[in-house]
């Protein structure tokens, strides 16, 4: 669903959301569309389980989980860092994972970055048996194809279509399916100098770009100025935002409007890519630091 955002911006630029949080309530945005063909693929191939990775609240590792309940299949989460092992019923998104049925093996920070490394995989398979392989994020080119139907033909009239980045299959599937002569930008949510080249692993497009400094001290980061830009937004448009990757999207778009990177007229396509679950981990981390609470959270 393509929802406009009525903001009075200048130069008489126009800025829809594509409402892609709202395909399914616990396997939203570009989670759904990573998910969607790697699962047929684990059931075409029979697999018994499905493996992947994340952090203490990944989108990825909840909406994994909520597939798996969906779809029947066995789910193992293997989780950065050890000290989680005793607080998964204080984190959020581990809890809900818990109570969708996934399996948890913690591993510290050292063997997490052995992840995509066969004699680490190995390991895995001996303790776990068989399973079907997820990336962290969900990134392959299974993934990429189902983000390539993010974009459809009602999208053709824009002039730029606008999405976060954190592994980039979503930008190189929106890439991908882009009309020609609109341009993707894409806003990382981390500093990456191996990003551009990863995603040009993923598509033989060339119709992208990245603009950083919207990162806001890296991944899973944030500040009193994006809290407010997130409870401003949502009081003015009724849109929740996320804190880890559309938040920071919106941000840079509204900011690059304002500086005059956009031509007069533009019509922007900005993908919101789902993660409202991270919301209630994000405002217990705030709380901690007396820092102002994201208010979008009872209503999303």
């Amino acid at each position: 669903m393509n929802q406009q955002v009525h903001l009075p911006l200048p130069y008489n630029i126009k800025l829809t959301i594509k409402r892609e949080d709202l395909l399914h309530p616990h396997i939203s945005g570009n989670k759904f569309r990573k998910l969607k063909y790697n699962i047929l693929q684990a059931q075409k191939l029979g697999c018994p389980a499905l493996l992947t990775f994340g952090g203490a609240y990944s989108n990825h590792i909840a909406a994994t989980a909520a597939a798996g309940k969906q779809y029947g299949i066995p789910v193992i989460g293997i989780i950065r860092g050890e000290e989680l092992v005793n607080k998964v019923d204080d984190n959020p998104t581990l809890s809900f994972a818990k109570e969708r049925g996934m399996r948890f093996k913690f591993v510290t920070r050292e063997a997490y970055r052995q992840k995509n490394e066969a004699a680490f995989i190995e390991q895995l398979k001996a303790e776990f048996g068989s399973f079907y392989l997820l990336p962290e994020g969900g990134t392959n080119l299974l993934a990429v194809k189902g983000c390539e139907e993010i974009v459809t033909d009602e999208d053709n009239a824009f002039t730029h279509i606008c999405c976060a980045v954190g592994t980039g299959g979503t930008i190189a599937g929106i890439a991908n399916a882009a009309h020609a002569g609109q341009q993707v930008l894409g806003f990382p949510a981390l500093k990456s100098e191996a990003l551009a080249a990863d995603i040009s692993k993923l598509t033989q497009k060339h119709n992208w770009q990245l603009k950083t400094g919207y990162e806001f001290g890296g991944y899973g980061k944030i500040n009193e100025e994006l809290v407010r830009f997130i409870n401003d937004f949502f009081e003015k448009t009724a849109i929740p935002l996320d804190p880890v990757y559309t938040s920071k999207m919106v941000f840079g778009v509204i900011d690059m409007v304002y500086k005059g990177y956009f031509a007069e007229n533009a019509s922007i396509l900005a993908i919101h890519t789902g993660g409202l679950q991270g919301i209630a981990g994000m405002n217990n981390m705030l709380l901690k630091k007396k820092l102002p609470i994201i208010k979008t959270l009872d209503k999303c």
